[in-house]
C-alpha cells in the first residue's frame, strides 16, 4: 500500500510538472525556429549557445527587428505569435534583402535570348502541365523586358530546371514538405542561373497545393538576377502567397522596376500589334469596363496578352501595364468586322483565328493573312452550323474546341481536320457548364467559359468547375 501511495504521488508530481516542462520546451522550440530562420535568411552567425543565452540582448533583437521590418510585420524585436506564424509559412530558399534588389554585383545575362531545359519532371502533374507552367512563368518576365526564351531538350542550357528532394548536390538541401519550396541561382556559368524545385511539395495547377506557375515565376526571377523584395505585393516577396487570384495575376511595379533595372523595357516590336497612341475615350456608346452586367463577344490570347472583344471595341490586357487598354478593333485590324462571334490563338503558328457568321479570318500581329476570310465549313462543320459561339485552343493537346449551342466539336490542329464522333454534348464532357458559351480561352492550364456577366473556371483534368467569377474580373473589376 505504501508503495502504491508513493507511486501515485510520483505520478501526480510528474503530471503537474508536465505543462510547465511542455511550455519550456515550446519556448525553446520557438527560439530554435527563429534562430534557424535568422541563420538561413538574415545572415545571423551560427552560435547556438550565444543565441539562447542572449535572446533578449542587442544582436538578437536587432536581427529579429530586421526580419520583422522586411516581412512587413510589427517591429517588436520579439518572437511574437505573428512573427512565428510568418516564419512557419512556405517560402523561397534564397535569403532576404530589402526593396527590389539584385544579387551583389548585379549579375545579369549578357544576351537577350536565353535557353532553358527541364531536366526532369515531378510526378504530381502531367509533363505538358509542367511545360506550360514554366513557359508561362518565363513569359511573365519576357513581357516587360527584351528577353526571349527557347526550350532545348539536351545539353547545357542557360537555365537548367530540376525537381529534387533533400540533398541534391548543391550543398543547399531541401527540407521535405512545406517550408522551402525551391531556390535558384543568379545568372552565370555552371550552376548559376539554374532553378531547383522541392519535389516533396504537392505541385498543382491551381492553389489547392503549391502552384507551380507562381513558384516558378518567382524562382526564375532569381535566375534572371533579382533577389527578394520587401513589398508583400511583389512576386519576388520571399513568402509564398497561396491566396493569389490567378485570374488577376500581374507583376507588381516593384517587380517591373527591378527586372528593368537589369535589362531595360521591351523594345517596340514591328511584328507585334501596334499600340494606338490614344485609347478610346469613354462615351455613351462605349461599354463600361466594370459594368456588373458586362459580357463579351469573344476572347483570345495574343502573344502573352489577352484580348476581350465587345461590339466595335476591345480591351487589351497586358502584364506590362496594370490597367487594360481600351481600343477600337479597327485601330489594329481595319478590315475585320465588329460584333465578333469567337476567337482563339494557335500559339505554335503565332496566328489568331477570328470568327463571325459563317466566315473566319487569320491574323498575325496587325496583319490579316492573305486568302481570308474563309468559310467555316472548310474546317469540317456540317452545313447546319451557321456560326460559332466560342472557341478555345488547348496548347498542350494541340486541339481546338468549338462550341455551338449545347454541343461542341474538336479540331486537330496538327492534322488540320475535325475529329470523328463529334459533336458531343457540352454538359456531358464539361460538367457544370450548362448554359450557352459566349466566349472562352485557356490560361494557367484552366479553361475559362463566359456566359453573360459570369465566367466559369474549369479544370480539364479534374473535369469540374473550380470557381465562378464575374466576367470582367480579368479587367481589375
Amino acid at each position: 500500500m505504501q508503495s502504491l501511495l508513493t507511486l501515485l504521488l510520483l505520478c501526480v508530481a510528474a503530471c503537474s510538472a508536465y505543462p510547465v516542462d511542455r511550455a519550456a520546451e515550446d519556448g525553446d522550440s520557438s527560439m530554435d525556429l527563429v534562430q534557424q530562420y535568422l541563420e538561413n535568411y538574415y545572415n545571423f552567425a551560427k552560435d547556438v549557445k550565444q543565441f539562447v543565452r542572449s535572446r533578449d540582448s542587442g544582436p538578437v533583437v536587432k536581427k529579429i527587428r530586421e526580419m520583422q521590418k522586411f516581412l512587413g510585420l510589427e517591429v517588436t524585436g520579439k518572437p511574437d505569435p505573428d512573427t512565428l506564424a510568418m516564419i512557419r509559412k512556405p517560402r523561397c530558399g534564397v535569403p532576404d534583402v530589402g526593396q527590389f534588389s539584385t544579387f551583389p554585383g548585379m549579375p545579369k545575362w549578357r544576351k537577350t535570348h536565353l535557353t532553358y531545359r527541364i531536366v526532369n519532371y515531378t510526378l504530381d502533374l502531367p509533363r505538358e502541365a509542367v511545360d506550360s507552367a514554366i513557359e508561362k512563368a518565363l513569359e511573365v518576365w519576357a513581357e516587360v523586358t527584351p528577353l526571349t526564351f527557347s526550350k532545348i531538350f539536351e545539353g547545357e542550357a542557360d537555365i537548367m530546371i530540376f525537381f529534387a528532394v533533400r540533398d541534391h548536390g548543391d550543398f543547399n538541401p531541401f527540407d521535405g514538405p512545406g517550408n522551402i519550396l525551391g531556390h535558384a541561382y543568379a545568372p552565370g556559368l555552371g550552376i548559376n542561373g539554374d532553378a531547383h524545385f522541392d519535389d516533396d511539395e504537392q505541385w498543382t495547377r491551381d492553389t489547392s497545393g503549391t502552384n507551380l506557375f507562381l513558384v516558378a515565376a518567382h524562382e526564375l526571377g532569381h535566375s534572371l538576377g533579382l533577389y527578394h523584395s520587401a513589398d508583400p505585393r511583389a512576386l519576388m516577396f520571399p513568402v509564398y502567397n497561396a491566396l493569389t487570384d490567378l485570374t488577376r495575376f500581374r507583376l507588381s511595379q516593384d517587380d517591373v522596376n527591378g527586372i528593368q533595372s537589369l535589362y531595360g523595357p521591351p523594345p517596340s516590336s514591328p511584328d507585334g500589334p501596334a499600340v494606338p497612341t490614344e485609347s478610346v475615350p469613354p462615351g455613351p456608346e462605349t461599354p463600361a469596363m466594370c459594368d456588373p452586367t458586362l459580357s463579351f463577344d469573344a476572347i483570345s490570347s495574343l502573344r502573352g496578352e489577352i484580348l476581350f472583344f465587345k461590339d466595335r471595341h476591345l480591351w487589351r490586357k497586358s502584364l506590362r501595364t496594370p490597367e487594360p487598354g481600351f481600343y477600337l478593333i479597327s485601330s489594329f485590324w481595319p478590315s475585320l468586322p465588329s460584333g465578333l462571334d469567337a476567337a482563339y490563338e494557335e500559339t505554335s503558328k503565332d496566328i489568331v483565328l477570328i470568327f463571325k457568321g459563317n466566315q473566319f479570318w487569320a491574323i498575325k500581329g496587325t496583319e490579316v493573312r492573305a486568302g481570308y476570310p474563309k468559310d467555316i465549313h472548310t474546317l469540317g462543320f456540317p452545313r447546319s452550323v451557321r456560326k460559332i459561339d466560342a472557341a478555345v485552343f488547348d496548347k498542350e493537346k494541340k486541339k481546338t474546341y468549338f462550341f455551338v449551342g449545347d454541343r461542341y466539336w474538336r479540331f486537330d490542329e496538327k492534322r488540320q481536320s475535325m475529329e470523328p464522333d463529334f459533336p458531343k454534348k457540352i454538359a456531358e464532357d464539361f460538367p457544370g457548364v450548362n448554359s450557352t458559351v459566349d466566349a472562352a480561352f485557356e490560361a494557367f492550364g484552366f479553361y475559362y467559359f463566359f456566359s453573360g456577366s459570369s465566367q466559369l473556371e474549369f479544370d480539364p483534368n479534374a473535369k469540374k468547375v473550380t470557381h465562378v467569377l464575374k466576367s470582367n474580373s480579368w479587367l481589375n473589376c
